[in-house]
């Protein structure tokens, strides 16, 4: 019950309260003479002036009531603004305010509200906006949030008698009754349509995509919460299918996601408690056979001698969010490793291109040199023109920087990304690296030949270095020996090595460099 009510009914109460004593009191007045004996007092004390106080009193009496009455009105204007004002924080607190939609804590509360959703069948529809980021960086907030309320629209009217919910940046529920002969996934790929429409955002035209999936109830879920983490569990894997996907939900899926969050939680620990550490592949100079750096490549360390290999896990830490806190932790322990090392072995290390929408990237990496003590020219940085295209400004900015404090830069697996010359011609890079595709066909494919000779040529018409990867055997060594190439690396060297093995095969080739002399 609102406030104003409660003191609505006690005043009433009060009212019928004083009304129902004045009742029986004025006849017990009459009865004994009240009145009359009131006069022939006051007649017989003129000289107490009883008569001006009583209408005194009988004043002051009829004020108070104005007074109180006046004062009943405020109090309840004010109740009744504080009664608005609970309302707007009511909804505020269940809504989102700027689409209007119910909101995760709304959705929340009528689960928790004896189910409400438990009678009947349901489809639940999980949907993710895609592509929403680049939309909102390119158009500004407010751009971004009138195409946001475009979707919400869109949604209320997607099929009859759902109900929307958006839960939270650019997620979404649609609860929707279930019909006889309804097409769940007709239903979601209509969803699905409905949002790649080209909005209209201020005058620009913009376009998003949809991951969409959807789970029923009761036959997914033993309770309406269960099955919208259903819903979202086939979400997920419409987003990694790719844009515009629509799936519904199966158990395999749910195995999947269980594992998939069990590796995840494993990996929080493994980076937390540093079992993830740099082991060092030799970079070999082909000209002269000396050891010219070591190329840190992670590894997962499950037990002694036992690790898994970073395609096992690198593409969940960028997923799940944790490749920065582990690529920090390793150049980190890299840095480290290399103070150790004669100051002509390079430490090339890897960045992912999910690192690049960071700004902050060349900053993290040069306090990690200051903090470590590695000279920023004994740093070698690789990446791949997957991570230059996606924002080419950007990753423009940030090479700069790092090339400015000395750090040199390494554009890893050449050839094998979707860039062009024109876009590559922005950037200035150190090194080139051949893709080991392309090394270990060449002798098989004459396309994968000319594809080696064209990027030593482009490397050597630029005066750019070039290291070759994946060298496992001598006619792959000799062949681009004989074609120029600058560095090599591949088992025919060495496998990749723990850190005091890599300080073993320096001190190693030392003594032998020292015997040749």
């Amino acid at each position: 019950m609102k406030i104003l009510e409660i003191v609505q009914n006690k005043t009433t109460k009060d009212a019928v309260l004083l009304t129902s004593i004045a009742l029986v009191l004025w006849p017990i007045a009459i009865l004994y003479n009240f009145h009359e004996n009131l006069d022939a007092f006051m007649d017989a004390n003129e000289s107490l002036q009883l008569d001006e106080l009583f209408t005194a009193l009988c004043i002051v009496g009829l004020l108070s009531l104005v007074f109180a009455a006046r004062r009943i009105r405020e109090l309840q204007s004010e109740i009744r603004l504080r009664n608005v004002a609970e309302q707007n924080m009511d909804w505020l607190a269940h809504h989102d305010p700027l689409t209007g939609l119910p909101n995760r804590r709304a959705l929340a509360e009528r689960q928790a509200d004896a189910d409400p959703f438990r009678e009947g069948r349901w489809v639940i529809y999980s949907i993710d906006l895609d592509g929403f980021k680049k939309v909102n960086d390119l158009v500004g907030h407010q751009g971004g949030d009138l195409l946001l309320k475009d979707v919400a629209h869109r949604l209320r009217n997607a099929l009859p008698g759902a109900e929307v919910y958006r839960m939270g940046g650019d997620e979404f529920l649609l609860v929707s009754p279930r019909s006889e002969h309804m097409d769940y996934a007709h239903a979601g790929q209509h969803i699905a349509r409905l949002l790649c429409n080209p909005y209209d955002v201020g005058g620009m035209t913009s376009e998003i995509g949809a991951s969409v999936g959807f789970a029923l109830f009761p036959e997914d879920g033993s309770d309406f919460k269960d099955a919208t983490h259903c819903a979202d569990v086939a979400m997920y894997v419409a987003k990694k299918a790719g844009h515009n996907s629509v799936y519904g939900f199966d158990r395999i899926m749910e195995d999947r996601a269980l594992r998939r969050a069990e590796t995840e939680m494993a990996l929080k620990s493994a980076i937390r408690d540093n079992q993830i550490v740099p082991y060092y592949q030799p970079l070999i100079d082909l000209k002269t056979g000396e050891l010219r750096g070591f190329e840190a490549l992670a590894r997962w360390k499950t037990g002694p001698g036992q690790y898994i290999l970073p395609s096992d896990f690198i593409e969940l830490a960028e997923k799940a969010g944790l490749i920065v806190e582990l690529s920090d932790s390793l150049l980190r322990q890299a840095c480290r490793d290399a103070l150790q090392w004669p100051p002509t072995v390079r430490l090339a290390f890897n960045i992912s291109p999910t690192q690049f929408v960071d700004r902050q990237l060349s900053l993290r990496i040069i306090a990690i040199l200051m903090e470590t003590g590695l000279p920023p020219s004994q740093l070698e940085i690789e990446i791949t023109e997957t991570a230059l295209v996606q924002d080419i400004e950007q990753a423009s900015q940030i090479l700069a920087d790092l090339r400015k404090s000395g750090i040199r830069i390494a554009l890893d697996d050449f050839g094998t990304g979707y860039s062009n010359l024109s876009q590559l011609s922005k950037f200035t890079f150190d090194k080139i690296k051949i893709d080991r595709s392309f090394v270990m066909a060449y002798d098989t494919d004459k396309k994968q030949e000319d594809i080696v000779r064209a990027i030593l040529g482009l490397g050597q018409g630029l005066g750019i270095a070039t290291t070759a990867e994946g060298i496992e055997d001598e006619s792959q060594l000799a062949f681009l020996k004989s074609i120029g190439c600058d560095f090599g690396q591949g088992f025919l060297f060495s496998k990749a090595l723990p850190a005091q093995e890599a300080l073993s095969l320096i001190a190693g080739r030392g003594e032998r460099d020292a015997l040749a002399s």
